[in-house]
C-alpha cells in the first residue's frame, strides 16, 4: 500500500522526527480496544471531517485489507455528515477510488 507523498516526503526529509511519531502511532495501535477495521473505519471517518484526504487512500486500502466493504467505507465518511456537514463528501471521490483499485 502506498502511502501520500506528503508522509513519504515528511520520511525521506526528516526521519529524526518521522520515526518517533510512527513509534507513538504503533503504541497508540498496541492500546486500542478497537479491531483492525473498526479502528480504521474511524480513522477514516475523522480524516473526512479534517479534510485529510491525501492519507484516504492508505487507510482506506487498509481498512479494505481488513475486510471493510465499500459500504462501509461509504457510511464511515458520511457517519460526520452531521456534525461537520457537507464537508465530508469531499472524501467520497478519493475514497471510492482507492477502494475499487486492484
Amino acid at each position: 500500500m502506498q502511502v501520500s507523498n506528503a508522509f513519504s516526503v515528511f520520511a525521506q526529509e526528516v526521519p529524526e522526527v518521522q520515526t518517533p511519531w510512527m513509534e507513538m502511532i504503533h503504541k497508540l495501535d498496541s492500546v486500542s480496544s478497537l479491531d483492525k477495521k473498526t479502528e480504521e473505519l474511524a480513522y477514516i471517518a475523522v480524516m473526512a471531517v479534517m479534510r485529510l484526504e491525501s492519507g484516504l487512500p492508505f487507510h482506506v486500502q487498509m481498512a479494505k485489507a481488513h475486510g471493510a466493504t465499500r459500504e462501509e467505507i461509504i457510511s464511515s465518511i458520511l457517519v460526520g455528515l452531521p456534525a461537520a456537514g457537507n464537508v465530508v463528501i469531499q472524501a467520497l471521490p478519493v475514497a471510492l477510488e482507492a477502494y475499487d483499485k486492484e
